[in-house]
């Protein structure tokens, strides 16, 4: 079978490698990449050593035989990128933000029903983690029953000596909600199995950090369907003596069990990440997920070849970027009055 080949453009965030490392696993062929800042291609070129750089986007995507365009440019320069990566007839992964204001949503929707390419956004806090996907395997089995309720925690360690100027330009980043709160909204509209839903309160602040008016390091959505509540928090105040970059949780409420999942570390004393805990009517089990197969890469490949959705429904995929972005608009309206 002839291998996808993908090419890359845009690596300012550091998600890139682990879209790049997805594909590679899955059996996909690096073309090559494109990247304005030196010192950023350089460390690329070091993980992914003999991939060319190449000095103009164009000659990526106008090669015929690229197949998909992956980026994790400055979030409000992705959804341009994904518009003519799509009129140039390539595939689009995107990490998240996939897009910063309603107005590029509308467009790439536009574009990708007219070209027929796919748009997938890596949420790599659900496909990258092994104890997300086992939850929504147990979950499809009728492990917890109905869902009736989710609450998703998404703390990150701010570094803010390591961060670029573009990263507290609220402008460029999209806010704390579409930034990182699109990866519980995923996560919410997958495990309950929903195409949309309501935003019933959101709302952003900047708690710490007025030197940069522009950061926002704190946020929470309260959403809904008609069958199941939600609720999402995410900030920067991971604490530095935490041996990760934040300890994200998930609790998944059924009406027969319940589900944790602690994403990156055990506070209690587990080593390593991807720790579920499963409660139900007989008793409480803790379950490694370390060797757990994440489909995405896979998947994605196979969609690709077959224009199919397995790796993530394209309507899920704009959808919970609509909520994350409503979330938004509803919080910054407001926090300003």
């Amino acid at each position: 079978m002839k291998p996808v080949r993908f090419a890359t453009i845009g690596i300012n965030h550091n998600h890139i490698f682990g879209q790049t490392s997805c594909l590679l696993n899955a059996g996909a062929e690096l073309v090559g990449f494109h990247a304005v800042e030196d010192d950023l291609a350089s460390e690329y070129s070091d993980a992914f050593s003999g991939v060319p750089r190449v000095d103009d986007k164009r000659r990526l995507l106008d090669d015929p035989s690229v197949d998909l365009i992956i980026t994790a440019a400055i979030p409000d320069e992705r959804a341009p990128l994904a518009i003519e990566a799509m009129r140039a007839g390539k595939d689009v992964m995107t990490d998240k933000p996939g897009m910063v204001t309603f107005a590029q949503l509308n467009e790439v929707r536009k574009v990708q029903v007219e070209t027929g390419r796919l748009f997938s956004v890596l949420y790599s806090e659900h496909f990258e983690n092994r104890a997300t996907v086992k939850a929504g395997e147990l979950i499809a089995a009728g492990a917890i029953g109905k869902v009736v309720s989710t609450a998703g925690f998404g703390p990150h360690r701010l570094r803010a000596s390591t961060r670029p100027e573009w990263f507290f330009d609220r402008a460029r980043y999209g806010g704390i909600l579409v930034d990182i709160a699109s990866h519980q909204c995923e996560q919410f509209l997958f495990f309950t199995n929903s195409d949309t839903a309501d935003i019933l309160a959101a709302k952003v602040s900047n708690r710490a950090n007025p030197q940069w008016p522009g950061l926002q390091d704190s946020g929470d959505i309260h959403l809904c369907t008609k069958d199941v509540d939600g609720f999402i928090r995410v900030d920067w105040f991971t604490p530095d003596g935490l041996p990760s970059w934040g300890d994200g949780r998930l609790f998944i409420t059924g009406t027969e069990g319940a589900i944790e999942i602690r994403k990156n570390v055990d506070i209690g004393g587990r080593d390593g990440g991807n720790h579920l805990f499963l409660i139900d009517k007989s008793g409480v089990q803790h379950i490694d997920c370390a060797n757990v197969a994440l489909p995405y890469g896979p998947q994605l490949l196979s969609d690709i070849r077959n224009r199919t959705e397995t790796a993530m429904p394209q309507a899920r995929c704009f959808a919970a970027m609509e909520l994350a972005l409503k979330a938004q608009q509803m919080a910054e309206g407001r926090h300003h009055g």
